[in-house]
Formats: structure tokens, C-alpha cells, sequence
């Protein structure tokens, strides 16, 4: 059986694809963005996600705890990640769900069948079910089960990628994606490695590839004030697009709302101070790549 590892399904999504669809999140990503809004989706393996304000300090997740990771000094809920075999006892024991396991594994067979039960919704609205993460390539051989299956029951498909991987393991899974939403972070290669970690060359590489297949393409662009939102670097992607013909493009303002979510996994978030565009800043961009002749739309 094939298996992957999912850490949200998201139903009745309106902003990943045409209609009313499913939005499945797959963990594992190669990009280290400063601005990820889903810290949790980095790493592939499972997660533990502590909420100290539902903490009630009654000890008993230190009871189950295998590799004794878990202790109590002064008070306070101390974890030593070294010795944390993820066995997930703290979670299972604690009465205030103030711990919770990020990521669920589930076989391409058992996450049809969570597909299909909102098959009614996708026929009425023209919807269907999109791959989000993370960087769902990352997962291959499980996307690639999924995907077919979609297929084979009519069911449309959309994959929401960074495009960040090889050609062959794109290729193979491009001819069971009817949509792609294609992330586009920076223009300048040396500015992505640093806010990224990785080269924006096979990205750019893998979009012309996909556009030379006929696929079916959405950009999409993060907007995070003072770092991708500078005029060279929107006529960059406006010149990019009307070289490979591609007119639809989706502006996604920055937001701060997964702070908090980087405190419960006990990471650090890179970009604390950093406000959402306004409304003018979104529209003075928008009007910018609309006259490159784009179809531009604010939002997801």
C-alpha cells in the first residue's frame, strides 16, 4: 500500500481552485521561507504542538512519555527533543488537548475515500479536490496513487506547488494535474536562495517545461512587504508570464496569523515585524501586472 503523511484536510475550500473543493495537506517542504504560514508542514515526519495556554499542570503527559523527554522544573513544561521518540503518549494523556500530534499517515486508498464523500459538492460547483502542503512532490509515489485515482473517478485535480523538484518527478505527475497553482516567491536567484534556502532556477525551468506541455497554469505570488514586493522584481514576473503566455495571476497579501503557530512548535518565526500590505500597496501592484495584459486577482 502506498502511504503518505497528511497534516490537515481542508473541506469546502473556495480559494484553491475553481469550484468548491478539497484541500489536502501534505507534509515535507525544500523551502525554508521566512514567511511559511504553515510552519508545521515543513518537516515530513510528525510534529508535536504544544498549547501552553490550555495547559493545565496536572503532570500527565510526563506519565506516558517513552523517552522521558518530558519534565517539570519550577512549574513549567520543559521537552527535550532529543530524547522525544514521537511515540505521541503525551497527547493521547492529556485531558486539556493542550498537546496535539502534527501529521497523520493515511493510505492513497483511505484518503479516496475521504475524497469522495464531497463528490456531490465538486459536481455542483465545478470543484474538486487540490494537493497543497508543504511541497506535496515531495511525497511522489503517494501524490502520484492519489492523483491517478482522482482521474479514474472524474475527479478534478489541482496541484498547489513550488515547482521546486526534478523534471522526472514532475513530468510523471503532470499528466494527472489538470491545474496547477504555481508559486512564484522571488525573480533574483540569489535573493531566493536566501529567503528560501533553495535556487529559483528549476523552478523557473520546471514552469517552461509545464507551459511547453499545454498544462493549465496559475501563478501565484506571496506579497511580503519590503521583500518581494519591489517594482524590478513585479515586472520581472509580469515580463516572465507574458514571455511564456500565461495571463492568470493571484496576489497573496503576507500575513502574520501563523505566529503563534511557530510558538507551539517551538520555532522561531523570521519575519516578526513585518505588517500586511494595505489595500493601496495590493492594488498599485495589481494595476502594475494588469498592464502587462494579466488577469489579476487580490487574494487566494
Amino acid at each position: 500500500m502506498t502511504i503518505g503523511t497528511i497534516f490537515n484536510i481542508q473541506k469546502y475550500a473556495i480559494h484553491d481552485g475553481p469550484g468548491i473543493r478539497t484541500t489536502v495537506f501534505l507534509k515535507g517542504c525544500p523551502l525554508n521561507c521566512w514567511w511559511c504560514h504553515n510552519p508545521e508542514s515543513q518537516s515530513i515526519q510528525q510534529e508535536i504542538l504544544f498549547s501552553p495556554d490550555k495547559c493545565i499542570g496536572c503532570g500527565d503527559c510526563y506519565k506516558g512519555c517513552i523517552g522521558k523527554a518530558i519534565s517539570s522544573i519550577q512549574g513549567q513544561r520543559i521537552k527535550d527533543n532529543n530524547k522525544c521518540s514521537l511515540c505521541g503518549n503525551c497527547a493521547i494523556n492529556c485531558p486539556a488537548e493542550a498537546i496535539e500530534m502534527i501529521g497523520k499517515t493515511m493510505t492513497a486508498e483511505d484518503l479516496m475515500k475521504e475524497i469522495e464523500k464531497d463528490r456531490i459538492f465538486y459536481e455542483e460547483s465545478g470543484g474538486g479536490v487540490t494537493f497543497s502542503g508543504g511541497e506535496p512532490l515531495m511525497q511522489s509515489e503517494f501524490l502520484h496513487e492519489v492523483l491517478h485515482r482522482c482521474r479514474e473517478v472524474e475527479i478534478h485535480t489541482a496541484l498547489d506547488t513550488s515547482g521546486y523538484s526534478s523534471w522526472e518527478i514532475l513530468s510523471k505527475i503532470s499528466s494527472h494535474v489538470e491545474l496547477f497553482l504555481y508559486d512564484i516567491k522571488h525573480m533574483n536567484d540569489q535573493k531566493h536562495m536566501a529567503l528560501t534556502g533553495v535556487s529559483n532556477r528549476p523552478i523557473l525551468d520546471n514552469l517552461k517545461k509545464l507551459v511547453a506541455e499545454g498544462k493549465r497554469i496559475w501563478i501565484r505570488v506571496p506579497i511580503i512587504p519590503g521583500i518581494n514586493d519591489d517594482d524590478q522584481n513585479i515586472a520581472e514576473i509580469g515580463s516572465l508570464m507574458d514571455s511564456l503566455k500565461l495571463r492568470e495571476i493571484y496576489l497573496l497579501p503576507y500575513h502574520n496569523i501563523a505566529m503563534d503557530k511557530y510558538r507551539r512548535l517551538g520555532k522561531t518565526y523570521g519575519l516578526p515585524d513585518i505588517q500586511t500590505p494595505s489595500d493601496r500597496c495590493m492594488n498599485e501592484i495589481a494595476q502594475n501586472l494588469k498592464s502587462c495584459g494579466l488577469k489579476v486577482r487580490i487574494g487566494g
